[in-house]
């Protein structure tokens, strides 16, 4: 009888179903509507809280979830202090009145007959505009290295702003023998001023396509972070609250979004911002009267051998390490060098590692799958560029994982739910003293307001609270910002900004920050966001390094 009973019940129940779907597609009716229709059906409430979300997620821990709280206002303004620059003093509408690289120069302050291992040498840069006139106000980006082309070594400068169109390098000697002093504009401060703008007032110059598919019909419409539109499709991840927009289909329901992939490049500029954001006068070397200098031996000063094990939670200095013989060599800690795969295979055996980050971090992944014959990469039939890819030894214990980091994100046509948003993901990893967590998030983020970082940051931080509170003998590391972006949708200014920014969050966290700024802004290689494999080498080795310290 029982039986009898559920099979009408099943029958009424499939019944309505598809009288349902009649009147959706004999009516035309958008999601919403829809939605209103099966509410009358099957008595549910006709208006629903949170958008259906598509994204996948992670079953949260046990213990002392993230809050998914943003930061507080006060804890902003509190960050904001970290990124602070001078901006000019009023709004340029004469290009010759900008910083130009050919009328800036510098010279040494102080100058010596002799230098030796382990001193600083000063150098001041003076700007100029392009009528020659000494800049009277600070801001502009200058970047400033020690470098000798025939030793293979590069050591990276820190630049003050004196905010009256005079700057000092401060640079460390850290190897014997001969060096050159390389000063470059990397953005006027006028240059500078357009990138801070544009970041906050035109988060949409990099947009995003969403590919709807429902009953044989498709549509491509334009998502982003946020989108402007009479109708909009808006998707909230259930656990972290990250939010993605796509405008509406015209036809096509919400939930029915299948695929991503980058959009475009949107023009955001006029004419006098493109001159300042040109290839003529962006990532220029200035000349300066300083010939190349002989760095004598310093036998009463070793500049590693008093540095501790590599371990998490440390600071790193300024400049963070060298390169020589091409060979870097890291100054927070005793860093390791890995030859040989057998050496790399033996840090690396039982471990478990996660690799959530963009195309820079997925060269690890690549490196270490070349160097290290036994660890085979498996086809997950996935979007190479986006991921999941899984490379295994077997024999060793070993699992290495990279995947994207969640929305926004600039790749080839993905299925969505490849697309896990990194904190949702770290939530679904129990940790321990096996596994590695390696992430890293800027370049996808330069072309959005400040603000939008620092939620995703706060996001990522409380995430990794959580895995280490009920793992604390996991491994975190963060990789921190590659250089090489030149333009308005991604330049070394912004991608500093959110550096700095990445480094504050994470300050007092028992994580490692891997300094891969110093170590592409100093290297013999030209700048590329993508390094050559010489950097690539000496970034693993020196992660390797933190996984298995001496």
């Amino acid at each position: 009888m029982r039986m009898v009973t559920w099979r009408k019940c099943s029958f009424i129940f499939c019944s309505l179903v598809c009288l349902a779907g009649f009147f959706y597609s004999f009516l035309s009716m958008d999601i919403l509507d829809e939605r209103t229709l099966l509410a009358k059906i099957f008595r549910l409430p006709a208006k629903i809280s949170q958008p259906l979300s598509i994204l996948p997620t992670s079953v949260p821990p046990t213990s002392v979830p993230p809050t998914s709280v943003p930061p507080t206002e006060s804890k902003l303004t509190e960050l904001l202090k970290y990124i602070s620059w001078p901006e000019p003093p009023v709004s340029l509408q004469d290009f010759s009145l900008s910083t130009s690289a050919k009328n800036c120069n510098y010279q040494l302050w102080n100058p010596r007959e002799t230098y030796r291992v382990g001193e600083t040498l000063e150098v001041v840069i003076t700007a100029r505009d392009h009528n020659g006139k000494q800049k009277e106000y600070g801001g502009d980006f200058f970047q400033a290295k020690l470098h000798s082309k025939e030793l293979k070594a590069g050591v990276t400068g820190h630049v003050k702003d004196f905010g009256n169109g005079s700057y000092l390098a401060s640079i460390l000697l850290p190897w014997p023998g001969e060096a050159q002093v390389h000063i470059r504009l990397i953005h006027s401060s006028e240059a500078v001023d357009v990138l801070r703008k544009k970041r906050e007032s035109e988060p949409g110059k990099v947009y995003f396509s969403g590919y709807f598919h429902f009953n044989g019909s498709s549509e491509v419409v334009e998502c982003n972070l946020e989108v402007a539109g009479p109708k909009i499709c808006e998707y909230k991840d259930p656990y972290i609250g990250e939010i993605w927009q796509c405008v509406k289909p015209q036809k096509l329901p919400c939930d029915s979004l299948i695929y991503h992939s980058m959009g475009g490049y949107r023009k955001v500029t006029n004419s006098l911002e493109d001159s300042l954001l040109s290839g003529s006068v962006t990532d220029k070397t200035i000349s300066g009267s300083v010939p190349p200098i002989n760095i004598l031996t310093n036998n009463s000063l070793d500049l590693t051998s008093t540095l501790p094990g590599c371990r998490p939670g440390q600071e790193s200095p300024q400049p963070s390490g060298f390169y020589y013989n091409d060979t870097w060599t890291s100054l927070t800690c005793k860093s390791r060098h890995f030859p040989k795969p057998n050496e790399a295979l033996e840090c690396l055996k039982g471990k478990d590692i996660y690799m959530f980050g963009d195309s820079t971090l997925r060269q690890w992944f690549e490196y270490l799958v070349n160097f290290i014959p036994s660890l085979k990469a498996i086809d997950l039939h996935t979007n190479y560029q986006s991921g999941p890819l899984l490379a295994v030894d077997a024999n060793a214990g070993l699992a290495l994982r990279w995947r994207a980091h969640g929305l926004p994100l600039r790749t080839t046509k993905t299925i969505m739910a490849d697309l896990h948003y990194e904190s949702a993901h770290l939530a679904g990893i129990s940790g321990g003293p096996h596994t590695v967590i390696l992430l890293t998030l800027c370049a996808h983020f330069t072309t959005y307001p400040i603000r939008v970082y620092l939620e995703r940051l706060e996001r990522v931080r409380q995430a990794i609270s959580s895995l280490l509170f009920r793992s604390p003998k996991t491994t975190v590391l963060i990789k921190s910002t590659n250089t090489g972006y030149k333009s308005i949708y991604g330049s070394d200014w912004l991608s500093l900004q959110l550096d700095i920014l990445l480094r504050a969050a994470f300050k007092g966290m028992n994580v490692t920050i891997i300094d891969v700024w110093d170590m592409t802004s100093c290297h013999y290689l030209p700048d590329d966001i993508h390094p050559g494999l010489p950097v690539i080498r000496n970034v693993v080795d020196l992660m390797l390094s933190y996984i298995c310290p001496t």
